[in-house]
């Protein structure tokens, strides 16, 4: 075997080829844009550079066939709860069902992360923010949203032999939005409204609007818990333009009280079950497909990005007027052919998270990703990641 750094273009375009020539044949795959791919590699694209850096190498066999891919990095603002040390990463792990292969790829990551300083490696995770590339699929492994890994069952075996342990498990809450929901959601909801309480769903004419409602709540909310970062308005403007071409609007639900944004339930159109058809490819045939594929040939599955409440306002039912307005639009109004509903996952540490959504119906762990931790002092104590 052979491990290669990954230090010019036809070496990257290996990188990438590695995940489809080891996944394809398995069962759900779909191949990530490899724009999306690209863009985390990319310097000028990549906000994690800098704070960071990263290093990528491909295993050939001797027949020179790529059999494995790993990435390994440092990130100064990659942070958990409780740690008493630094802690690396490594992320767009792929290899074939051979332990061999898998510890050439983990003690070379290893071996470069204990040059960088740091005590730990956490993976597989992304060179940037956890909504994407972020866990080791574990349970439910059919056709992942996206942004989301895929791997067979085996890659679990390959990374705890080696001795990584499960830091936190990522619950991905699923069910049919087209099914009767707990009664007492809409209990709360008739009584917060005859309080002042008033929702709504986005609008694309207004975005800028839309977008610094959606920083205020988010930066309230979620800013400063498991690593998340303050989302300034104008981030959140951008993110919201680059939205607009697949945005549903009746997905994006806003809670306010006297004007003032307090609840945030963003969903959007689960995007794979258009790519999954271009081959990794978004050019500009592509681009008019996709466009096509929107307005005639809508997905009918859809993805829970974020669900927000202000801190003043949570414990009053805020999420039940959230969710009753997206029920009544998906049930009663123009958007009954969402049937499959999935909200990104939810670490384990965060109960509050857990039990809004296991109130929201009829709905089950559809599929659970771990993020590994692999600390290399084998004499440290190894402790999972605290509830919040």
């Amino acid at each position: 075997m052979q491990i290669i750094e990954i230090n010019n273009s036809q070496l990257a375009q290996a990188f990438i080829k590695a995940n489809v020539q080891i996944l394809k044949h398995i069962d759900g795959y779909i191949q990530p844009l490899d724009n999306d791919m690209n863009d985390v590699f990319d310097k000028k694209k990549n906000k994690a550079y800098r704070n960071g850096e990263i290093i990528r190498w491909i295993v050939k066999s001797e027949n020179e066939k790529v059999v494995g891919r790993i990435a390994a990095f440092v990130n100064k603002k990659y942070k958990n709860k409780g740690d008493q040390f630094e802690v690396g990463g490594i992320g767009f792990f792929d290899c074939i069902n051979d332990q061999d292969v898998a510890n050439l790829l983990f003690d070379t990551a290893k071996n470069w992360l204990i040059q960088k300083g740091v005590a730990a490696m956490d993976g597989p995770i992304n060179f940037g923010e956890r909504d994407k590339y972020w866990g080791l699929v574990v349970e439910g492994f059919g056709e992942p949203q996206y942004g989301m890994n895929f791997n067979p069952p085996y890659y679990q075996q390959l990374i705890e032999k080696y001795g990584f342990q499960p830091f936190y498990y990522q619950l991905c809450f699923g069910l049919d939005p087209q099914k009767p929901l707990n009664k007492k959601i809409r209990e709360r909801y008739d009584a917060l409204i005859n309080e002042g309480y008033t929702v709504t769903f986005a609008n694309k004419k207004e975005l800028d609007k839309y977008a610094t409602d959606f920083a205020t709540v988010y930066n309230a909310a979620w800013a400063g818990h498991g690593g998340l970062k303050q989302m300034p308005v104008e981030q959140a403007k951008i993110l919201f333009k680059k939205m607009k071409v697949f945005m549903d609007e009746k997905l994006l639900v806003y809670a306010y009280y006297k004007n003032e944004p307090v609840g945030i339930f963003i969903n959007i159109p689960d995007l794979n079950q258009h790519f999954k058809h271009f081959n990794g490819k978004l050019g500009l045939l592509e681009k008019l497909k996709f466009i096509y594929r929107i307005k005639f040939k809508p997905s009918h599955r859809f993805t829970g990005l974020v669900f927000g409440i202000h801190p003043a306002h949570q414990g009053k039912g805020v999420d039940a007027v959230l969710i009753e307005k997206l029920r009544q639009e998906l049930q009663e109004g123009s958007r009954k052919y969402y049937t499959d509903y999935m909200m990104q996952w939810i670490g384990d540490f965060n109960p509050k998270m857990i039990n809004i959504a296991q109130n929201l119906g009829d709905s089950t762990v559809a599929r659970k990703l771990c993020t590994y931790r692999y600390i290399f002092d084998r004499n440290i104590l190894f402790e999972r990641h605290p509830i919040l």
